[in-house]
């Protein structure tokens, strides 16, 4: 998978709940309703990863806060699998 572009990157983030971070990854921190809930949600993303063949970091943090950090580390950074993955995270309920 081919590494986008600057431009190509801020073209996806415009409008987005997404943010750059270091140039190579985004991120996106959730509020959940409970812990329980984040842990739900980590469970679906792990579904959907695993369908995409794409894992992004996940934390949980402060009991319901949970926070998604993509990349292609194949790639050196930032790929369209990124922003597919992240729009099929936006999603989710």
């Amino acid at each position: 998978m081919e590494r986008l572009s600057d431009s190509e990157i801020a073209e996806r983030l415009s409008d987005s709940s997404w943010r750059l971070e270091d140039k190579t990854t985004i991120v996106r921190e959730f509020e959940r309703a409970s812990f329980a809930d984040a842990v739900a949600f980590v469970n679906a993303i792990a579904d959907l990863a695993e369908r995409a063949d794409h894992h992004p970091d996940v934390l949980i943090h402060d009991y319901k806060q949970v926070r998604l950090t993509l990349s292609t580390h194949s790639a050196g950074g930032l790929t369209e699998r990124d922003f597919a993955l992240a729009g099929a995270v936006d999603a989710l309920p």
